[in-house]
Order: C-alpha cells, then structure tokens, then sequence
C-alpha cells in the first residue's frame, strides 16, 4: 500500500507543479577568457510548462578588478619607449557583468527523485566599466558596453521536498562586448583602439529551485 502511494505522488506531483511558477539562486565559479575567474550569483524565474519543460528568464552579476592583458600588448606596439609601466596602469579595469537571459530548460528523470537536464538560452549582456584614462591614467572613467549572448548548459537536481530541489549545473557562455575609443596624444596623432571583453567561458554553479 505504501508503494502504491508513493507510486501515485511521484506520478501527480510533476502534472500539479505545471500550473506553478519557479524560482532559483545559484551561486558559484565563472571564467571568462578577457578576466580573471571569480564568484558569480544569479536568479532565474520560470513557468512549469509541463512535467518535463519549464520556459523562464534569468540574471546574473559577476565581478572583475584586473589589469587587461589585451589592453596592454596593443598598448605596447604603439607605446614602446619607456611607457610599460604606465601602460599596465592605463589597463587596469573594474567590471562589473549582467548578462539577461530568456531560457529554456528539459528535464530528464533517471531515478524517482533525481533529473538530469539540458538547459538553453538566449539574451543580452552588459558591463559597467571603470577604467583608467588613456591621457591621464591615474584618472577613473566609466563605461557601458552591450553585446548579444547565448549560453548552453547541463545539470543534475535532486527533489528536496514537493516544491523544492537543489542542483549543481556547469554552462558554457558566450559574449563579447566591445567599444572603439580615439586616443590623440600629439606626437603619433590619432588613434583608434578597441576595448573587448571576450565573457565566453565556463560556469559551475550550485543553486535552490523552490515553486509557488
């Protein structure tokens, strides 16, 4: 009897989750190509479209002080003479990331209270930049750059209770904002130099999935 009830909760629960909403935070490790690796946090929203499908939007906020490497190599071939220094200087930079995504997500259950799933999505992203002036590097200015972004995704969850699970999920993301600035120090004239950040990279992150 007991078999036979728990049977028929497993068989139920995910028809009465489609009508509910879900939300989840996760926390983890990103490393992008143009910064240092560090701590990411995000939320995601979703609709229980049916047992196996859930359609939903998500945000994210990761963190960088570095010194741009790429910034520097390009400084450096026109800049040569004595100028290493201030060149690492003018390359150190503040970012903050926010990509926003529209997801969606199947799940695949391989034990009663266990799915794998594969996870999709498509958005913006934008960084909020404090960099240091070319003309006068001990100088902060900020920055806003834009670029599409995707990212693909695997994870396992494991059902904690009936509107509640944690997962652990691994991502591969990919953007790449960029801006041109003109540069005119008066001896080598006008200049055009790119500021890229290449935010493609790996995500590993664990999280909490409730539903309402």
């Amino acid at each position: 009897m007991k078999k036979a009830i728990l049977f028929l909760i497993l068989i139920i629960t995910p028809y009465s989750l489609a009508q509910l909403n879900s939300a989840s935070i996760k926390l983890g490790f990103f490393n992008p190509t143009a910064t240092n690796g560090g701590f990411i946090i995000g939320y995601e929203g979703g609709k229980i479209i049916d047992e196996r499908l859930i359609f939903g939007w998500s945000v994210d906020w990761f963190h960088s002080n570095y010194v741009d490497k790429k910034l520097v190599s390009d400084l450096n071939q026109v800049y040569v003479i004595g100028v290493g220094q201030i060149n690492e200087l003018r390359a150190k930079t503040n970012l903050h990331d926010f990509p926003i995504l529209i997801n969606f997500r199947g799940e695949f259950p391989i034990a009663p209270l266990i799915r794998l799933y594969a996870t999709g999505g498509v958005g913006i992203e934008f960084l909020l930049i404090n960099y240091r002036s070319f003309q006068n590097p001990d100088n902060d200015e900020f920055k806003a750059a834009f670029d599409f972004s995707w990212r693909i995704g695997v994870g396992i969850l494991y059902r904690i209770g009936s509107r509640s699970e944690i997962f652990g999920q691994i991502d591969y993301h990919s953007s790449q904002p960029s801006w041109e600035y003109e540069v005119n120090d008066g001896s080598t004239g006008k200049r055009i130099f790119e500021r890229s950040f290449d935010m493609s990279g790996i995500m590993a992150r664990v999280g909490l999935r409730f539903f309402y």
